[in-house]
């Protein structure tokens, strides 16, 4: 059997507020708990129920913008008027040591790590339809009128990014969701590029039988 592989296989996940990303990634991440989750950073002020650290790096401007300045993330965007970063230090760590990562963050980062990591496999969450999105929206509860709207018009222009990410997951049934999401980790820890140093070893000791 050929041996694990030395680099660890990068996952970007995406999809506009209210599709319900968020519950699908931590019910993932429940049951694969060797899975690195890189908990963004961000300069929003934290929402009730939220843990810092845990859902967020919550960040001043003035220490997000220092970070910015030093190369500190891997990506950063500004998203309804607040920042949003990847911490590249941490990835690279995982990475490197063989840790499969899982990144959760929007369509213009989803870019940035892509153009970095080329063989990482991004992941699009649609809504059943859009009615049920401005549903979802509307039922939180946690912003005007104002601000769901800007919400929705922001989330019909991620849509359109959505043709070119490699799966699509279509929230409909939560459970079936997570199962999707896990199929897709489970393929991408067999891919060529990831298993390379190991298949590498496997078929040198088909030419060294003795060895």
């Amino acid at each position: 059997m050929p041996p694990p592989a030395t680099t660890g296989q990068l996952f970007i996940v995406s999809a506009p507020s209210g599709v319900g990303k968020s519950t699908i990634i931590r019910r993932v991440i429940a049951s694969c708990p060797k899975l690195k989750f890189s908990v963004s950073s961000t300069t929003r002020p934290i929402r009730s129920g939220e843990v810092a650290g845990h859902d967020y790096h919550f960040l001043s401007m003035e220490e997000f913008l220092r970070g910015i300045s030093a190369g500190r993330f891997l990506e950063w965007a500004e998203v309804h008027g607040h920042l949003y970063g990847t911490d590249r230090r941490l990835v690279d760590k995982w990475l490197k040591a063989g840790d499969d990562v899982l990144l959760d963050i929007d369509v213009q980062g989803a870019r940035f790590v892509r153009c970095a990591y080329p063989a990482a496999k991004t992941i699009f969450i649609l809504p059943p339809s859009m009615h049920v999105l401005e549903e979802r929206l509307h039922n939180r509860a946690t912003e005007t009128e104002e601000q769901l709207a800007i919400r929705v018009a922001a989330a019909r222009r991620e849509l359109l990014e959505s043709p070119w990410y490699d799966y699509i997951i279509i929230n409909d049934n939560l459970q079936e969701a997570v199962e999707d999401l896990n199929a897709i980790l489970r393929a991408g820890r067999s891919g060529r590029v990831v298993r390379a140093a190991g298949l590498k070893n496997f078929l040198m000791s088909l030419s060294n039988p003795d060895s």
